[in-house]
C-alpha cells in the first residue's frame, strides 16, 4: 500500500506525512531536504543550478521508489517524482532558468524512468493559495527559502492545478489547505483520514 502526498512548497506535505504514518502505523518517507547538496545554491542562483538540482531530485526519488517497492511495506511518501517532471522542471524551463537542451535531456531521462515506476495507490494533493504557502514557509523558517519569490510560488500553483486536472495514474484525494487545518485541528485531520478510507475502502480489507 502506497499513499503519496503532493503539493507546492509550504503546503504541509511533511506534516501530513508524519500524521498519517502515525495514524495508520505505516512507514513515512520524506523528501531529502537537509542532505540535498544543490538546494541552497539553487535558491541563490537558479539559472546556474536548476539542471543539477532537478537531476539530483530525479535520481533520489527514483531510487526511493524502487527501494520502497522492493520493501513491500505500507508507506506514506512526502512528494512524488511526478511533481519534479511535470511541475518544477517545466516551470524552470518556462522561466528560462533551464536551457532547452538541459530540459529535453531531463525529460528523456524521466520518460525512461517512468517505464519502471509504480504509481501510488492514492495521491493526496494539498491545494493552497500563495498567502497560505507564504505563511507556512515563514513559520518553519528555513533560511534558504527566504529567497523564494511570490511569482515563483504562483507559477508552481498554476502548474500543480494543470497537472492535477489531468492526473490519471490512480486514485486522487484533494485537500484544501486554506480551510483544512489538519496540523492544528484533530477534526480536520479526521476528515482527511475519512477521505482516505473512503477512497481505498476495498484495499484496506
Amino acid at each position: 500500500m502506497h499513499i503519496a502526498i503532493a503539493g507546492n512548497i509550504g503546503s504541509g506535505k511533511t506534516t501530513l506525512t508524519t500524521l498519517l504514518a502515525k495514524h495508520y502505523k505505516w512507514q513515512p518517507h520524506f523528501e531529502e531536504v537537509d542532505d540535498n547538496p544543490y538546494l541552497i545554491d539553487f535558491y541563490k542562483d537558479m539559472h546556474r543550478w536548476s539542471f543539477n538540482l532537478q537531476v539530483y531530485l530525479l535520481k533520489s526519488r527514483f531510487r526511493q521508489i524502487t527501494t520502497l517497492n522492493k520493501s513491500g511495506k505500507k508507506i506514506v511518501q512526502d512528494r512524488t517524482i511526478y511533481e519534479d517532471a511535470h511541475i518544477f522542471a517545466p516551470n524552470l524551463h518556462a522561466m528560462r532558468l533551464m536551457t532547452t537542451r538541459d530540459f529535453e535531456n531531463y525529460q528523456d531521462l524521466f520518460e525512461l524512468m517512468d517505464e519502471f515506476i509504480t504509481p501510488p495507490d492514492l495521491l493526496i494533493y494539498l491545494r493552497a493559495t500563495v498567502p497560505a504557502l507564504v505563511e507556512n514557509i515563514q513559520k518553519r523558517g528555513r533560511e534558504y527559502e527566504e529567497a523564494i519569490r511570490l511569482d515563483y510560488l504562483n507559477r508552481l500553483n498554476e502548474r500543480y492545478e494543470a497537472w492535477i486536472s489531468t492526473y490519471n495514474k490512480g486514485k486522487l484525494l484533494i485537500v484544501d489547505v486554506d480551510t483544512n487545518k489538519f496540523h492544528e485541528k484533530a477534526e480536520d485531520l479526521g476528515k482527511i483520514i475519512s477521505g482516505i478510507d473512503s477512497q481505498l475502502h476495498g484495499l484496506f480489507k
